[in-house]
């Protein structure tokens, strides 16, 4: 079934309120006038206060998974609003899933 594209500019949250910035590394393919994102393009996740217990603990990084299984930008399959994105602490330990929002809805892939 198809998808919503996710493109720079769509609104992402670590699930403890910390924002996610995407840095896309193409700009060939666009929706809402704004590159795809795809899974390798650079993330970091700032402002994240989650701690355990006293120790501060912030997710950093996403890994991303259920990408597009028949549409591909630069030999990748791109982010769709149906792709999680698992947020990682400094240790690669999981922390919770992004949070996306304001996805265009024009472009859909399958």
């Amino acid at each position: 079934m198809s998808a919503p594209l996710v493109q720079l500019g769509s609104s992402m949250m670590c699930p403890h309120g910390g924002t996610v910035l995407q840095i896309a590394s193409q700009s060939a393919v666009t929706a809402g006038g704004q590159p795809v994102l795809l899974p390798s393009d650079a993330t970091t996740v700032v402002g994240c206060p989650f701690c355990i217990g006293t120790v501060v603990h912030p997710c950093v990084t996403v890994q991303w998974s259920g990408m597009a299984m028949k549409t591909q930008i630069q030999q990748q399959a791109p982010l769709l609003a149906t792709s999680m994105g698992l947020c990682q602490g400094p240790d690669g330990a999981p922390q919770g899933t992004v949070i996306m929002s304001g996805v265009q809805t024009k472009a859909l892939a399958i």
